[in-house]
């Protein structure tokens, strides 16, 4: 699954992560001041079943940062019979960085770069067979595309969260497109290296 930056979390399921930006709880700030459990339940609804993995206490940690970073600063409301909230809202440096990410054009890191080096790694020092870590590699991901598609088909027609997960099947789909010429590239070389 697509990762979303930030401090790594528990897996739902071979093949993704999720994590919490920064830049998203910012973003949700620009539209309105919030405070966390409003923040964690829009999280929820854009994510669905995928936000089952955040941590609760991150997005409390990450304004936490944010407030020290000066790009939200937070103002303590009180309620009549509850203890008081902290209510964020962004500065003007926040509401700069949201529109600095929002024109930001770059796409996360391919993943295949690093699974590529792990496959010359392994036949250039005789580590391991190629092929066999694309097929433990193919299987992963086909475990990880049953999951994703499970959990598609169980998500609403229209839902926000159901987008996300068209995104998941349609990268691990490519991925899995992408593992069958690593399999034959490495099929054939086990010949001419013979």
């Amino acid at each position: 699954m697509p990762q979303i930056a930030g401090a790594p979390e528990q897996q739902p399921s071979p093949g993704y992560q999720l994590r919490v930006v920064q830049e998203v709880l910012l973003a949700l700030l620009a539209g309105e001041a919030s405070h966390g459990y409003q923040l964690r339940a829009r999280l929820q609804v854009a994510l669905g079943p995928l936000a089952e993995v955040l941590n609760p206490g991150h997005v409390y940690v990450t304004l936490t940062r944010l407030e020290k970073a000066g790009l939200v600063r937070a103002e303590r409301v009180g309620q009549a019979d509850r203890p008081d909230r902290k209510v964020y809202e962004l500065t003007a440096d926040g509401l700069d960085r949201v529109d600095e990410w929002l024109r930001d054009t770059s796409w996360p890191k391919p993943a295949p770069a690093e699974f590529h080096m792990k496959l010359v790694a392994a036949a250039a020092a005789g580590l391991g067979d190629p092929v066999r870590i694309v097929d433990a590699q193919r299987h992963a991901l086909l475990a990880g595309l049953a999951q994703a598609q499970r959990t598609a088909l169980a998500e609403p027609e229209g839902s926000v969260a159901g987008l996300l997960l068209e995104g998941v099947v349609l990268r691990l789909q490519a991925d899995l497109r992408w593992l069958e010429a690593c399999a034959q590239y490495w099929t054939s070389m086990k010949g001419k290296m013979r």
